[in-house]
């Protein structure tokens, strides 16, 4: 379950942040998780309600930006939205693609006090 070394990560930043601005608590964290992160969002939810315990997150809510995966084909330039890293373009059929956004796994905001 890396999902707890990933809140484990989130929680330290927020802290780290709170630290600096001079505040006491965090009390939302915004995040940016795209549907290709690798994410398993039921063990997120677990592992965040068990690591925020006792820290500046404690009482925190947890706000979450799902990014809808998307790429574009290198053969023929269709952007479309994917499901898996090995999606063909539906339109020529091809496997060369970008991958423009979801892989994301970011902290876009805090809310501390």
């Amino acid at each position: 379950m890396h999902e707890l070394s990933v809140v484990m990560g989130i929680i330290k930043i927020a802290e780290d942040y709170a630290i600096a601005a001079g505040a006491h608590s965090v009390d939302e964290v915004e995040l940016d998780i795209g549907t290709l992160s690798g994410i398993d969002m039921d063990s997120m939810d677990f592992a965040w309600k068990q690591a925020k315990k006792g820290t500046m997150l404690n009482d925190s809510v947890k706000k979450i930006n799902s990014i809808t995966a998307k790429a574009k084909c290198l053969d023929c330039n269709a952007e479309f939205p994917i499901k898996n890293y090995y999606d063909a373009c539906p339109v020529c059929g091809e496997h060369l693609i970008n991958i423009i956004c979801g892989k994301e796994l970011k902290v876009r905001s805090l809310l501390v006090s």
